[in-house]
């Protein structure tokens, strides 16, 4: 399954690069669908940075119906590489449900647009469904195309609403400069 997502910001791309590198934390109080973004690691590279971060969702899904579903359907893990000169990262989400299946993998490329940012995230979601352990043979595929699907139609909202937390935590912060 391809990703593709486009979205402008109203701000020079210096500043949203620098708010998506180095400010997600900042950005949980504007995400409706996660919990809590943890730092696993961060290695600054010259030009650059490679970043673990854990990300745990379902915010916008009730406690009680949280409560039957596992930590790890709801969480994943982004690993990134920031590119500081070309403006770019590219990205791996590993998730913490069906992880040996799940391959899931991309590039953001922020681009300069007369003081706005156009950034455009690209990858590809594919799912192995003879890596799913303890489901039968037969199940299996059944089960993959379902990962997929709800994947599918998490992963690119989830980069828009990405963008939206940037846009507002980037209105609240240029006020005051």
């Amino acid at each position: 399954m391809q990703i593709n997502t486009q979205v402008t910001l109203p701000f020079p791309r210096p500043l949203v690069y620098q708010a998506y590198r180095d400010h997600l934390l900042e950005l949980t109080p504007y995400l409706t669908n996660v919990r809590e973004i943890e730092v696993k690691s961060r290695e600054e590279k010259n030009p650059g940075l490679h970043l673990v971060l854990v990300w745990h969702g379902g915010g916008e899904i009730p406690l009680a119906a949280r409560a039957l579903l596992s930590d790890a359907m709801l969480s994943w893990t982004d690993v990134t590489d920031w590119h500081d000169a070309e403006f770019v990262t590219d990205w791996q989400i590993q998730t913490h449900a069906f992880t040996e299946a799940v391959q899931c993998l991309g590039k953001n490329i922020f681009i300069d647009s007369d003081q706005q940012t156009l950034i455009k995230s690209q990858g590809r979601l594919t799912i192995d469904p003879h890596k799913i352990k303890g489901v039968p043979g037969f199940l299996a595929g059944v089960i993959a195309q379902a990962v997929e699907d709800y994947l599918g139609q998490k992963i690119e909202p989830n980069f828009r609403q990405l963008a939206g937390a940037v846009q507002q935590y980037l209105q609240t912060k240029t006020k005051f400069i």
